[in-house]
């Protein structure tokens, strides 16, 4: 059994820059486990409180403390991730995922219009990009149909990725719209995971390591859904990255880019950049470098934020 002091002394916490604003942050916070078998991450937004948070410090502690499974693929194609930038500064965040085929664009943007997100899309798609947006839950249904009507006249999307908060939603969007609909949120924030799938919400399941407790929960989920499976980032280091790719390896099968790029999002990382070969990344865990550990480390205050949190969590998780 992992005892608590055990976690605490092997717990190291970073500040990374990010090259742009993402999720309204401009510095991710995350607590990473060097544990006894590998490296791992927990990296719970700050606003999340310790009930949903402690799924991602299980996430965490399993990753340092369990040896991860054997993958049956080595590399794993991943999209590239486009904020919400103006549609001029596009080409710019295109270049930071080189030999990538598709892009996974943020649109419904608090403060934006639909209109900057068309402008937005239709620059992706001028490069040559397979295109998929995610909304984040940030539209009703009427707003939904009238999205995909409008970011589709000029090109096909991939799919819309949680376009609506709730399964309902989803569920009458699929009936009014031809784009398959992706469910992000529905699954990784339910304390039912599979009932999206069930209720005939989703054409594609989006599945993120951290909030579903870990490699091996993420592929138990999987294990259990009939739809498509993309396996994506939650704005993760190196470290979070890496159990990413090792469980997109794992899956029977892969048809969809993985958003597991979006390291290129953050000045600087735990460990040096890993280069995408034909759009793909080598599905194999990370290990930080301790210089980038400690050039990166939290103000005190900030790690004993994070100390707190952990102490927070630990007794919740399931």
């Amino acid at each position: 059994m992992v005892e608590l002091a055990d976690i605490l002394e092997r717990l190291h916490v970073v500040a990374l820059p990010m090259r742009v604003r993402f999720r309204g942050i401009t510095t991710r916070e995350v607590a990473l486990i060097e544990g006894p078998v590998g490296w791992g991450e927990f990296g719970a937004f700050v606003e999340y409180e310790p009930p949903e948070a402690a799924h991602w410090l299980a996430s965490g502690i399993s990753a340092a403390y369990r040896a991860l499974p054997a993958v049956r693929r080595t590399h794993i194609p991943i999209n590239a991730t486009v904020p919400a930038v103006a549609a001029e500064d596009v080409p710019g965040v295109l270049a930071r995922f080189p030999g990538a085929r598709t892009a996974k664009v943020k649109v419904a943007e608090p403060g934006q219009t639909l209109a900057d997100d068309v402008a937005r899309v239709s620059a992706v798609r001028a490069a040559g990009l397979t295109v998929r947006v995610d909304a984040n839950g940030g539209w009703t249904v009427d707003e939904a149909v009238a999205a995909a009507r409008a970011l589709t006249t000029d090109g096909p999307l991939e799919y819309l990725e949680q376009p609506c908060r709730t399964v309902a939603e989803l569920a009458q969007l699929r009936r009014r719209v031809d784009v398959p609909v992706a469910a992000d949120e529905s699954i990784r924030k339910a304390e039912d995971p599979l009932h999206v799938v069930r209720s005939g919400a989703a054409d594609i399941a989006v599945l993120k390591v951290a909030p579903l407790g870990g490699v091996q929960a993420m592929l138990d989920i999987a294990g259990h859904i009939d739809i498509p499976v993309v396996v994506s980032s939650a704005l993760d280091t190196a470290v979070g990255i890496g159990a990413g790719l090792v469980a997109a390896g794992c899956l029977p099968t892969l048809e969809h880019a993985c958003g597991l790029g979006t390291g290129s999002l953050f000045v600087e990382d735990v460990a040096a950049p890993m280069a995408a070969v034909d759009g793909c990344l080598p599905a194999e865990a990370v290990t930080p470098d301790l210089a980038r550990l400690a050039a990166l480390a939290a103000p005190a205050d900030r790690r004993q934020w994070w100390v707190d949190r952990v102490r927070a969590c630990f007794p919740l998780m399931s």
